[in-house]
């Protein structure tokens, strides 16, 4: 596959010229040479379509040639923004949408933001598409409060949108006057619909709002939770711990197959979310906590809580010593490691086996294919003989 961003130093796809079935032979090559000595490593799951997966984008604003407003992403190890029409990644209805918010953007003269003057308005530009409800989620980032004529701005991407055959559900101003790199601010306001959509994955559905966190590559999700789902064994007489469970999918995706349900997660965006999600699904034998998965577990294995699976799906940096002791501490019959980052992985397993706990197995899959990452699902059973 070809792609002119990559001549540009684009640098999001490292893998790209590299043949599909050649990427999966590396990354499961990959994750053998991590953790293949903690137990068998299955064939990886590849993606049946690797490409335009990309179901979020984030696009910057910047001033192009002549002073007309163009948006796409920094360049790799630079902070000049490379103008992107279209992606081999994103989602193609997004690369449309961002067209539309351009068209408007510059109907209204809205003007780019320049960080080393600290002028201008607009920032950056966040889509998100719900791949089985088509809806489409616009949130523009602003490094001013207001949005001067923001009726007039919505009018005209609606215009632009319906002009070019793509959906625009809802639309969502959010205001960063913070000199970061962070993309979204604290404060928003809906200038369009709900300020949410909706999608479905795994049988369930869920509102997604501007900071929710939700896998963008939808299909290669579906087929990484069923594996966790699967490897959890559930016979629904079990009660599970759903770790850094963020708006709650692993959970939910396993309820109907569990006694209870307890996800926790420190962002309290995304528990919100996770609790609107369990009403919204009629999963009534679910809760969710806010809180520091490290400190919550390492309480209430201090109370005698006891969990018999936990799902672990912990940030790149992967978990911590303490989450680990406490986990042995409660002493569930299985551990279900989803990661994102088999290095980190490979440091947690070291402690994991050293606990008691044996890897029945490790089973990767794809969900970021042209690129170099690779998430992993592992499953593990607690020796007779550990003491915890």
């Amino acid at each position: 596959m070809e792609c002119r961003l990559k001549a540009k130093k684009c640098g999001g796809c490292p893998m790209l010229g590299l043949d599909y079935a050649e990427q999966l032979k590396q990354k499961e090559a990959a994750v053998r040479k991590l953790v293949g000595k903690y137990g068998p490593v299955a064939p990886i799951r590849g993606a049946e379509n690797p490409c335009h997966y990309r179901n979020k984008v984030i696009s910057t604003f910047a001033a192009g040639p002549g002073g007309k407003l163009v948006s796409g992403i920094y360049a790799a190890g630079t902070h000049k923004v490379l103008p992107v029409e279209s992606c081999l990644l994103q989602d193609e209805v997004l690369d449309t949408v961002m067209q539309a918010v351009r068209a408007a953007a510059s109907t209204c003269r809205y003007q780019p933001y320049n960080e080393d003057k600290g002028t201008g308005l607009l920032r950056h530009c966040l889509l998100r598409r719900g791949v089985v409800s088509g809806q489409v989620m616009v949130v523009l980032v602003t490094a001013q409060p207001v949005l001067p004529g923001a009726k007039n701005f919505v009018r005209a991407l609606l215009a632009e949108a319906e002009k070019r055959h793509v959906p625009v559900t809802t639309v969502v101003q959010n205001y960063n006057p913070r000199r970061t790199s962070v993309v979204l601010g604290e404060e928003e306001k809906v200038l369009y619909g709900k300020g949410f959509i909706l999608d479905t994955l795994c049988g369930k559905t869920y509102a997604l709002s501007p900071r929710s966190f939700y896998q963008i590559n939808h299909d290669q999700t579906e087929v990484l939770y069923g594996l966790a789902v699967e490897a959890a064994r559930l016979t629904g007489k079990e009660v599970v711990l759903d770790a850094y469970c963020g708006i709650g999918t692993i959970g939910l995706t396993a309820s109907g197959r569990a006694k209870q349900v307890v996800g926790v997660e420190l962002n309290r965006d995304a528990v919100r979310d996770a609790i609107g999600n369990a009403r919204h699904n009629d999963v009534k034998n679910a809760r969710f906590f806010a809180a520091d998965a490290t400190q919550w577990i390492t309480e209430a294995a201090a109370a005698g809580q006891r969990a018999d699976v936990i799902f672990m799906d912990p940030p790149r940096e992967g978990s911590t010593p303490q989450f680990i002791e406490s986990v042995a501490r409660m002493a569930p019959k299985r551990v279900v490691y989803v990661s994102c980052n088999p290095e980190t992985m490979a440091r947690d397993l070291a402690l994991l086996t050293a606990k008691g706990y044996r890897a029945e197995g490790f089973t990767p899959v794809d969900l970021f294919p042209q690129t170099a990452h690779c998430e992993v699902v592992c499953a593990l059973t607690r020796s007779q003989k550990s003491k915890g």
